[in-house]
């Protein structure tokens, strides 16, 4: 199938389902958010043609604000080497270049360019604050090395702590403390694997100093989000690591972006790594902005965390457009769709390599 295949199908139907996933295990704390939860129930938009072509994708927009697309055709609105072309289709950006990858055989990736391989980083984002939990009798560090151990086991290999537990779950001393404790006791039991943390903005730039000249030594892949990003702190910060712990990034970007502020901050080599979340800013949008980022010479690391769909996604765009650093994984069951395809082994999510779109088949339609 060509490009012009597109033209050929017109959008018959357009409906509405939900697909649930559930995590592994009770997502609890970070430093701001006290329960995240067992998992999602996420709105998905399935888009039939009229010769019979079908495909879908996650779409969070409300159905009394989705626009009728019903008799367009799917060039209209799609472009493979773009993404959505029309605005008014941006609520079906995952399904469109699902339906899309159908109607050409081609997977999402390929079309995307090939350019990163469909072997893809992926590390564990599901290392929250279960220390900290039940309020009556929390089970302190050991159960963070157990997540660790069953997240291990399935088959990642680089693992997110969440750090910022003096914010406001225990007091700012025992709480800067526990995070210092629990990294150095993921750095001990699991030497081989790299550490990142996460912050959510709950540190600040002297926090952020102080907690990295004390574990300087669990060589930490990356800090996320450590404060809100600003000039000021984050040369303060890149001029401490340069000198204590010059290999671990900075990324940042996923928590009300500013895209034009975090490329002017990444061209000053103050950020190494954007987060923009790939569904809130968008599949499209990420295709729009990653010749952006390659010129200012500063790699994707997508904001995956919430939903496994989103994971996938995220995988087929390091591995299409390529200039990926990491993307999130989360330990997870999802339910109404196949997800058998893609395979985690030893800290690599295997993106399918000749599936059409997604490579995600719907197991309710």
């Amino acid at each position: 199938m060509t490009v012009k295949a597109l033209a050929e199908h017109r959008i018959k139907q357009i409906k509405t389902l939900r697909v649930s996933s559930r995590y592994t295990r009770t997502i609890t704390r970070n430093s701001r958010i006290k329960n995240h939860g067992d998992g999602p129930d996420t709105q998905i938009r399935v888009i039939f043609t009229d010769k019979g072509a079908s495909g879908w994708g996650a779409s969070w927009t409300p159905d009394d604000k989705m626009p009728d697309l019903t008799g367009r055709q799917v060039s209209e609105l799609f472009d493979p080497a773009v993404g959505v072309i029309d605005d008014a289709a941006m609520p079906l950006d995952y399904a469109l270049h699902d339906l899309a990858g159908v109607i050409m055989d081609q997977p999402v990736h390929q079309m995307l360019g090939g350019k990163g391989g469909t072997a893809v980083p992926c590390y564990d984002g599901a290392i929250y604050m279960d220390d900290l939990t039940p309020e009556e009798s929390p089970r302190g560090v050991n159960v963070i090395i157990e997540n660790c151990k069953s997240d291990y086991e399935m088959g990642y290999r680089d693992f997110k702590l969440k750090i910022g537990r003096g914010y406001q779950w225990m007091s700012p001393e025992d709480g800067f403390q526990r995070d210092i404790e629990v990294t150095r006791a993921v750095h001990e039991n699991f030497p081989d694997c790299r550490i990142l943390v996460d912050a959510n903005d709950a540190y600040t730039c002297d926090d952020m100093i102080r907690y990295m000249d004390a574990v300087a030594d669990c060589d930490i892949f990356w800090i996320e989000e450590p404060f809100r990003e600003n000039r000021e702190d984050l040369i303060k910060l890149k001029e401490f690591l340069a000198r204590r712990s010059p290999e671990t990034l900075v990324v940042d970007g996923e928590s009300r972006p500013d895209v034009e502020f975090l490329l002017e901050l990444a061209s000053e080599k103050l950020l190494d790594g954007l987060q923009m979340d790939i569904s809130g800013y968008g599949f499209t949008r990420w295709r729009q902005v990653m010749p952006r980022l390659l010129e200012v010479g500063v790699p994707a690391a997508p904001h995956s965390w919430g939903d496994p769909l989103k994971v996938h996604y995220s995988a087929q765009l390091a591995a299409g457009l390529g200039n990926c650093l990491m993307i999130e994984g989360i330990p997870s069951t999802t339910y109404g769709a196949d997800m058998k395809l893609y395979r985690l082994e030893e800290g690599i999510l295997h993106v399918p390599g000749d599936s059409p779109g997604f490579g995600m088949k719907l197991t309710q339609l």
